[in-house]
């Protein structure tokens, strides 16, 4: 399940935010000062971290800026500040996105969904096999140069999956990577659309069993001869 870092040191807007992620599948835990939450991103990076700048015992800027030389994991930071020198301030630490007091949770959520989709995005593809070859611009996909045809979701599940051969994806971790609208998606169509994505796969390429079911965890992308 995807980890999410929420460090805010207000009770009643943290409450709010933890309940709205974990509502949304996050696995979500919270912090209260800058130190415990720097503590936390460098001996076991979450996935994301949801970062208020004004904090006890450390500010948010110092957080990341100590963070960043640690974990290349995203950061939203959590503001009412909105003074540009901020801004331009935290993204040159390294921030990769910012939410602006008062927010609606159901944005910060939007927010954390579309990061994550991001963070993804510019992941290098060095495991990838040369005789699959993923288009991202174009929502394209080959296998020993024969199109596979994939819709825009099969390519993106595909994507996910691909860039970490190996790696065991839960349904609700592929729901929140792969999935643009989650709200009426159940966890039986990740297996409908992995089925389809296996059938073109093996047209193309039937000497391997590309992507492996894990039984009671999900599935993971396999390199032929891993």
């Amino acid at each position: 399940m995807t980890r999410i870092l929420v460090v805010e040191d207000e009770d009643d807007i943290a409450s709010v935010l933890v309940d709205y992620l974990r509502h949304a599948g996050y696995d979500t835990e919270r912090v209260a000062d800058g130190e415990s939450a720097l503590e936390r991103m460098v001996a076991n990076p979450p996935d994301l971290t949801l970062l208020d700048v004004m904090l006890p015992r450390l500010d948010g800027m110092a957080v990341l800026q100590r963070a960043r030389q640690h974990t290349a994991r995203p950061v939203i930071m959590l503001t009412a500040r909105i003074e540009e020198v901020d801004r331009l301030l935290g993204l040159e630490l390294g921030a990769d996105d910012y939410v602006c007091k008062p927010f609606s949770p159901r944005e910060v959520v939007a927010r954390v969904r579309a990061v994550l989709r991001r963070s993804l995005d510019g992941e290098a593809l060095p495991s990838v096999p040369k005789r699959l070859m993923l288009d991202d611009a174009h929502w394209r996909a080959t296998l020993d140069g024969a199109p596979l045809n994939l819709t825009r979701l099969e390519f993106r599940l595909l994507q996910v999956l691909a860039r970490q051969p190996g790696r065991i994806f839960s349904r609700s971790q592929l729901l929140d990577l792969a999935y643009e609208d989650t709200a009426d998606v159940t966890e039986r169509a990740v297996d409908s659309h992995i089925k389809n994505l296996r059938r073109k796969l093996a047209a193309s390429g039937p000497s391997h069993d590309w992507i492996r079911s894990v039984y009671g965890v999900g599935f993971a992308f396999e390199e032929p001869g891993g």
